[in-house]
């Protein structure tokens, strides 16, 4: 099969798309044809050698966490999918043409929903989920600020708080505070605003994408015991401040991905996508989506 191979650390140049052996399905795995898989954060960073420190990676290596696609195989002992289901999963070695991962790592696909939609969904809503049900877990009428509202962990976060009747703030960029108005939340603040800081009512909890100066910046707006939930470890003064901090990574969780999958094929919530490119175009798909912006880079076969 075609795969993006990692081959060491360093710039896009590292990414080499060649053949690699199909993997093989065992008991309790789901073998997938991989119609998209989409490129997140985890990935640049583990090609720059940013986790090596914790991170057990032999070479070459195949990135990617989040694939959507068809079943082909099912091993023995599998009896929630079959061949030709349409699904979407939270995986390891996502960018190539054939994937398998445990069954719990795999969620079915609507049919209302298009498969390259579905592919910037497992990780993200997951982990933005995860952040807000798990960890965070506000209460009706608890008012929490969710920095990088305007990102897909952000987004995912804001629908999860929104269902939960959290009152929400968006914490975002001073130039995109006009584009979270949509987000349709109680306030937004521009984290890069000292004075717009300021009118922040006291928070109950923050559940923080982004880390660093935006989140040690609002620290002093939440509550004495109140909570802060995070994707990026924890935020430098905050048990000083009497604060309860969470830091977590996303897990699988096929049942709640397929919730997502209901919600996001009904329009309740909306990951935008802003560029896909071929596989044999990881290298630039990978450098477009290190600048940023507001939308997932996705590679489809």
């Amino acid at each position: 099969m075609k795969a993006v191979v990692l081959k060491g650390y360093g710039d896009v140049d590292v990414l080499a798309v060649q053949e690699m052996p199909e993997p093989k399905v065992g008991p309790g795995e789901v073998k997938v044809r991989v119609t998209a898989a989409s490129i997140n954060p985890v990935d640049w960073k583990i090609r720059r050698g940013d986790l090596k420190g914790g991170l057990d990676l032999k070479f070459p290596a195949i990135l990617g966490r989040d694939v959507a696609g068809e079943v082909v195989e099912v091993g023995t002992g599998v009896e929630a999918f079959e061949p030709g289901d349409r699904v979407m999963g939270l995986v390891n070695a996502g960018y190539a043409e054939t994937v398998v991962a445990p069954t719990e790592a795999w969620a079915k696909v609507p049919d209302t929903l298009d498969l390259r939609d579905a592919a910037a969904l497992p990780l993200v809503t997951l982990t933005g989920t995860q952040l807000i049900e798990e960890h965070v877990r506000p209460s009706q009428g608890e008012t929490v600020l969710i920095t990088g509202a305007l990102g897909a962990v952000g987004r995912s976060a804001v629908f999860a708080a929104r269902a939960r009747g959290a009152r929400i703030w968006a914490g975002v960029r001073k130039k995109q505070v006009e584009e979270a108005q949509n987000l349709g939340v109680d306030g937004v603040v521009a984290l890069d605003d000292p004075k717009d800081i300021a009118r922040l009512p006291t928070l109950d909890a923050v559940a923080d994408t982004v880390g660093g100066e935006a989140v040690a910046a609002v620290l002093g707006k939440v509550k004495h015991g109140g909570t802060v939930g995070t994707v990026l470890g924890e935020p430098k003064g905050a048990k000083e401040k009497g604060l309860t901090v969470r830091s977590f990574m996303a897990h699988p969780d096929a049942h709640r991905l397929e919730q997502i999958a209901v919600s996001a094929a009904k329009g309740d919530l909306v990951i935008p996508i802003s560029r896909t490119f071929k596989l044999d175009d990881a290298r630039e798909a990978q450098k477009v989506a290190e600048q940023g912006g507001v939308g997932k880079v996705l590679l489809v076969n």
